[in-house]
């Protein structure tokens, strides 16, 4: 981290809707739009959602987007292209920006990998761990094998939680011990269930940690392209709920299904004020509970 890193962030989270393109340079225009008012906002760390990039599988045309593995592949076909858009928006624009995540095939079988692009170019991915039951079960899409990553920006240390990961806390608490600030959590849910467990796991690591969760959501209906045809879940971003933070913990967030930019300036200074001297010390007291577990576990019967 360098001495200059800057101590408040302005972070912009997408609820963002799948469209049908016909060419490369459609998608290239919208992205370019949203990143443009986002930026425009101030905003200089955007997120975009999970299996976002499912929506560059309508190049592959009707028949391939509407076949589950068909579309995999077109949309990993891609990602090199949409790489470099990013790449481009990044520099252009002097932000960083966590890209919708995708399929990337490292083998016979795709990983779901988000990658974080800054103004000089890719920084690095993250490939999500846990596999959903569909995900497991019909995509077949296998956990990445590199772990977690820690990128150390001017921003602050940021980790990305993939969607079902945010929901087995040890993941953000091994970034958050590793000095993550940020974490960002873009997802892709079906159901309003599923967009809640993703809602209540994102604030429960933002209490337990004493740091920020940015939740990004793919929205809306995609009834052309297969596995994602409809999506729940509205953007925010949560920190603890404890002095200096909004009571609920919520420091912003969109409408059901809104196609929108939600943007916070987040203050590093407070987060580290917190993790020291909050009201509660989740994060200092978090190694406690591996010495109370030592203890025999009781068993009570009642008749």
């Amino acid at each position: 981290m360098t001495e200059t890193a800057k101590r408040t962030v302005r972070i912009a989270t997408a609820a963002y809707p799948l469209d049908w393109f016909d060419s490369l340079d459609q998608y290239d225009a919208k992205v370019s739009g949203w990143v443009g008012s986002a930026v425009a906002k101030g905003a200089e760390l955007l997120v975009f959602p999970e299996y976002g990039a499912m929506e560059l599988a309508s190049l592959g045309g009707k028949a391939v987007a509407a076949d589950l593995q068909g579309a995999l592949v077109e949309v990993a076909r891609h990602r090199p292209a949409m790489d470099a858009i990013f790449v481009r928006l990044a520099a252009a624009h002097g932000v960083y920006i966590l890209g919708p995540s995708g399929p990337v095939f490292t083998g016979p079988r795709p990983v779901n990998r988000a990658t974080l692009y800054g103004p000089e170019g890719v920084i690095g991915h993250q490939d999500k761990q846990i596999m959903t039951r569909f995900e497991r079960e019909e995509w077949d899409v296998v956990p990445g094998t590199d772990g977690l990553t820690v990128f150390d920006t001017p921003l602050g240390k940021i980790g990305v939680v993939i969607c079902y990961d945010c929901e087995f806390p040890l993941f953000s608490r091994k970034l958050a011990e590793a000095g993550v600030e940020i974490l960002l959590v873009p997802s892709c849910t079906e159901t309003e269930a599923g967009y809640w467990r993703v809602r209540l796991g994102s604030m429960a690591r933002a209490l337990e940690n004493q740091c920020v969760a940015v939740h990004s959501p793919l929205i809306g209906s995609a009834s052309w392209c297969a596995g994602v045809e409809e999506n729940k879940g509205s953007s925010a971003i949560y920190g603890p709920p404890d002095r200096g933070w909004p009571a609920n913990g919520v420091l912003v967030m969109s409408g059901d299904e809104e196609p929108v930019w939600m943007l916070a300036t987040v203050s590093r200074d407070l987060i580290a004020q917190t993790r020291a001297d909050g009201g509660v010390l989740n994060y200092r007291h978090w190694p406690e509970q591996a010495e109370r577990l030592k203890a025999p576990l009781r068993s009570i019967k009642t008749t």
